[in-house]
């Protein structure tokens, strides 16, 4: 549960840095960056999901 807490923290930031980015410099890249970080945090977390069910099913 550390990785996933590290994990969720660090894509926290880089979302929050990637937002304050896009204010700054109106640059709509830095959006883009954000919707992938939220993409692969979704992903992630269902693989943890997955793991922790078939885990628990042993």
């Amino acid at each position: 549960m550390l990785i996933l807490r590290l994990i969720l923290m660090l894509a926290g930031l880089s979302i929050l840095l990637c937002g304050g980015m896009y204010l700054f410099t109106r640059n709509r890249r830095y959006l883009r960056i954000a919707w992938q970080i939220v993409y692969f945090v979704i992903f992630v977390l269902l693989v943890f999901g997955l793991l922790f069910l078939l885990g628990s099913m042993y």
